[in-house]
């Protein structure tokens, strides 16, 4: 018997990766599923998940149930082991940082913030943002097996370094991933500093876990875009895989001019979607001056839920929809999306008016008088964050067995 199982997984050990992303992204529910998804046999896909239960990944329900209604043998469920190991994911903003341990499923287990201005030297705050990490490691006592870092700039390729951290104060082409990896280091995380750490712009990031996770599922062509802390980002998923370009600067979606005569851009130009449909102008078109207490995106993601009703906050928010809805529309005729999805501010616009939004985009773009686009908002709390944990996951969905070697 023990030979027959075997020799089962040693048929079935190439499918434990595939296995373990089906069952992390919840298309894989039920042992039966499973089977179908891999194109093995019941045996086979028993053994699998035998396999990748005893990696402390995933768990099987002992006593299978049919559902209401079904036929023949009930299947055993699968689900993440939520007593497994995590990963650690960063997030730094324009505002402060989020640290948290996200295990498989995108599940996050542990998170926590800071608040403030970000210093000029990226070592400081990526330092703290780990040590805060280690600490949520200690406090749960869980196997940390790699580390993410979503940044809100372009990071290019092959280096990991920010390209242009527009609202941050730090030097363009900072070395992120090094420093990143240095702090890891530095804080001894068992598991991680021998590990890669793994660095990525934050829309991109969240777009990976929209469509793993979230409003994205599904689509074959995704385009997301949000807002952010300040600023505005974009970023696309082809055939399931992001897409970011030749050298990771694709979709700086943010610099589409919507407004000619708009407000001076960072970037060089006037009225880019970063200056013009961000948190700041929405406070600033709104009359209202930022406080000190909370993130920008906080405090008008806010106003906006809750004084919706104030003339003032509804105008505002009808001027920021228009110009949104005008690079929108002008994405869909280029790239001609599946679905796209909203993040950030833009979530909560949507939210609040989804049909103007839609109104602008159909008015405005080919593919929209033909039908529409869905248009929906994301639906995962802090996305880049978990965006920026599937980056540290992909390693192990890639060979379930580095499991073992950690």
């Amino acid at each position: 018997m023990t030979h027959t199982r075997t020799t089962r997984l040693e048929r079935g050990r190439g499918a434990l990766g595939p296995a373990l992303e089906l069952v992390h992204t919840g298309r894989a529910p039920t042992r039966a599923v499973l089977t179908s998804e891999l194109g093995v046999t019941r045996a086979t896909a028993g053994a699998v998940a035998a396999e990748l239960e005893a990696l402390g990944l995933i768990t099987v329900d002992s006593r299978p149930t049919a559902s209401a209604g079904s036929q023949g043998r009930p299947s055993h469920r699968l689900f993440v082991d939520e007593h497994g190991p995590v990963v650690l994911a960063a997030q730094i903003h324009a505002d402060g940082y989020r640290v948290a341990l996200v295990g498989l499923g995108g599940r996050i287990v542990a998170t926590t913030s800071g608040c403030g201005t970000i210093p000029a030297d990226p070592a400081h705050v990526l330092a703290e943002a780990v040590a805060e990490g280690a600490a949520l490691l200690r406090e749960t006592g869980r196997r940390c097996l790699g580390a993410g870092l979503a940044v809100p700039s372009a990071v290019a390729e092959p280096d990991g370094e920010a390209l242009n951290p527009l609202h941050l104060a730090w030097p363009a082409g900072a070395p992120v991933r090094a420093l990143f990896l240095r702090a890891l280091a530095d804080a001894g995380i068992p598991g991680v500093t021998e590990a890669i750490g793994f660095t990525g712009n934050d829309v991109n990031l969240g777009a990976l876990a929209e469509h793993r996770h979230g409003a994205g599922r599904g689509a074959r062509d995704l385009l997301c875009v949000a807002s952010g802390h300040r600023g505005v980002g974009g970023a696309l998923v082809l055939d399931g895989r992001l897409h970011s370009g030749s050298s990771g600067l694709a979709l700086e979606v943010g610099h589409l001019t919507v407004n000619p005569e708009g407000a001076p851009c960072h970037c060089g130009s006037r009225g880019c979607l970063d200056v013009e449909a961000d948190p700041l102008a929405f406070l600033a078109a709104a009359g209202r001056t930022p406080g000190p207490e909370g993130s920008l995106l906080h405090q008008a993601a806010d106003l906006l839920r809750n004084d919706y009703a104030d003339p003032g906050v509804r105008a505002a928010a009808d001027l920021l929809i228009d110009r949104l809805g005008l690079g929108i529309a002008g994405l869909v005729n280029i790239l001609n999306p599946d679905r796209i999805i909203l993040g950030g501010l833009h979530r909560a616009l949507v939210e609040a008016d989804p049909e103007r939004l839609r109104a602008v985009v159909a008015d405005r773009s080919l593919w929209g008088r033909s039908g529409g686009v869905p248009i929906l908002p994301c639906s995962l709390d802090h996305n880049s964050l978990v965006g920026a944990a599937e980056l540290a996951w992909q390693p192990v969905l890639d060979d379930p067995l580095v499991v073992v070697e950690r």
